[in-house]
């Protein structure tokens, strides 16, 4: 199965991605409730710790494409598919603000990790699409040596992310 046809199998079939992206901030919020100035114990934080990787991945996962597909294919934004661009990030953001209002982030375990995987993510991204739109302006507008500083900038950024999400 490729990724297309996950979306569009997903597309026809809303109700199992509507499920998932409802229950999570849902459940944050019965969390919230019944775990009220409880966030930092031990069963509480653990919970709050898969909500945030439920919600985050697949919210980081949708900025990614919605990234990829309006920088390097040109998609319209009226052409979004709400259920698999729009709907994960809005899950991802309720959840995280939820969760945010019972625990500070910071002491959610893991969420270090999450926030090191999008800053690389961007960075990656970010490279990539300087790297397309600038190949004819480095030989002819940009100085050669900016774009080596532009680039050994990215890599120790990427470097510096990756030093933090395994360490």
């Amino acid at each position: 199965m490729t990724l297309g046809q996950f979306f569009e199998v997903v597309s026809h079939r809303p109700s199992i991605a509507f499920f998932y992206f409802f229950a999570l901030p849902f459940t944050a919020l019965l969390a919230m409730i019944f775990g009220k100035a409880q966030g930092h114990l031990s069963p509480w934080k653990y919970l709050y710790s898969m909500l945030v990787y439920f919600a985050c991945i697949p919210g980081i996962f949708a900025l990614t494409l919605n990234a990829y597909m309006f920088l390097f294919e040109r998609q319209k934004i009226l052409d979004t598919n709400l259920i698999t661009q729009i709907l994960p990030i809005i899950c991802m953001l309720v959840t995280l603000w939820l969760i945010s209002k019972n625990i500070n982030l910071n002491d959610v375990p893991g969420f270090d990790k999450i926030g090191s995987l999008f800053l690389i993510i961007t960075t990656i991204i970010s490279m990539m699409w300087i790297l397309e739109k600038t190949h004819i302006f480095v030989f002819t507008y940009m100085p050669f040596y900016q774009f080596v500083l532009f680039f050994i900038g990215f890599l120790v950024l990427i470097r510096f992310s990756w030093k933090q999400m395994t360490s």
